[in-house]
Parts: structure tokens; C-alpha cells; sequence
């Protein structure tokens, strides 16, 4: 889990490189070890594990190590916080429009043709 605005800020740019996002999409479908993570990318192997990095620290991940195989999964109910900011701001602009079309519903016409 996140906390606060810091937590939300490492997630958001963790979720901003398109490798990165490329990773959480692959552990959508299960645990990955970092060489089945590397597959698909075309950067070297500390490049991936700097990418993992950053994926775990920012509470999108979890990893462990079993004998010489780290294996990563994906953190249950880690996009949470980035579902409830999103919906906080989702909910006043829909407000916002809610009223706009509203005062515009009360207002006669202005322009004529």
C-alpha cells in the first residue's frame, strides 16, 4: 500500500515508462521471474532490473528470491490509490459539467439565426 501524496507520486512514475507498464501487464497474467520480465524488452539486463526497481518501490510489486531466481508479482489492490484519486477528480469535473449543463439549460438563448 501507498502512503500519502509521496506514495501516489512514485506510483504515477512508475506506471509513466511504457517498459515499466510493459512488466505490470505481463505479472497481469502471473508471476514472472526477471528474465521472463527482460524477454520482450530490448535493454540490458541491469536496465530491467533498475526498471523493477522502481516498479517496487513504488507498491506495484512484490518480489522474492528462491535459490539464483528473483520472481516478481504484482501487489494486490496496488492501483487502489491511483483508482480512488482518479475517481475523486472524475466525480467534481462530472459535478462541474452537471452544473454547466444546467445553467445552460436555464439560460434563454442568446444567439438567434
Amino acid at each position: 500500500m501507498i502512503d500519502g501524496q509521496a506514495g501516489l507520486d512514485r506510483m504515477f512514475h512508475a506506471l509513466s515508462d511504457r517498459s515499466r507498464r510493459g512488466m505490470i501487464d505481463r505479472l497481469g497474467r502471473g508471476p514472472a521471474s526477471v528474465t521472463e520480465l527482460a524477454a520482450p524488452l530490448a535493454v540490458a539486463l541491469p536496465t530491467v532490473m533498475k526498471h523493477l526497481q522502481v516498479l517496487e518501490e513504488s507498491g506495484l510489486v512484490l518480489s522474492e528470491k528462491s535459490g539464483r531466481v528473483r520472481t516478481y508479482r504484482l501487489q494486490q489492490d496496488a492501483l487502489a490509490a491511483v483508482e480512488r484519486w482518479v475517481e475523486q477528480r472524475k466525480s467534481r469535473w462530472n459535478a462541474t459539467f452537471d452544473r454547466l449543463d444546467q445553467y445552460l439549460a436555464e439560460e434563454p438563448e442568446t444567439f438567434s439565426e
